[in-house]
């Protein structure tokens, strides 16, 4: 069960009122701050315990997606004891070039761990990358799904989004 508070305390911690190009390039009057709910240990706790029940059995690894996933896939994976992986947007081109780093994912069935999902586009990149690099990937969680198109291009290339809040919850909050 979700803590009374969260969506409230997540929206008035990370909420900025101003005008904000995200990275679908559209222009936002209103912007979550992810890093202002990251970089709090007891909230980020507190998200990671409610982001538990969303993940799907048969989960090998949390696949957090640099930079925004990654907390959230760590703190995750200290609550749930799934070993967390971190998915970079394009492999590095020194030392392992390795997409993602902390383990091998060749047939794990993985987990793709975001904040915030808008349009869905670096969850769409990042799957594809690592299935063609054999792993399996069906479903991602992210903390606030802006409710713009996500969760849609998400399912038409087979991925089931599951989020925490959606943005018109954190607004009722």
């Amino acid at each position: 069960m979700l803590p009374p508070d969260l969506a409230a305390r997540i929206f008035n911690v990370s909420n900025l009122k101003g005008e904000f190009r995200l990275r679908s390039g559209t222009i936002s009057n209103e912007y979550f701050d992810k890093y202002l709910f990251e970089s709090d240990p007891q909230l980020l706790k507190e998200i990671a315990l409610a982001l538990q029940p969303l993940i799907p059995p048969g989960i090998d690894a949390l696949a957090g997606l640099e930079l925004g996933g990654v907390p959230i896939a760590t703190m995750l994976s200290q609550v749930t004891g799934l070993p967390a992986l971190f998915v970079r947007k394009q492999a590095k081109e020194y030392g392992t070039c390795k997409l993602a780093e902390g383990g091998d994912i060749t047939g794990k069935h993985l987990l793709i761990v975001e904040d915030v999902v808008t349009s869905g586009g670096q969850v769409v990149l990042s799957t594809q990358e690592l299935r063609n690099l054999g792993a399996q990937v069906t479903h991602a969680v992210c903390v606030i799904d802006r409710e713009s198109g996500g969760t849609e291009k998400l399912a038409a290339e087979g991925l089931e989004l599951r989020a925490l809040f959606k943005m018109s919850e954190l607004k009722q909050a």
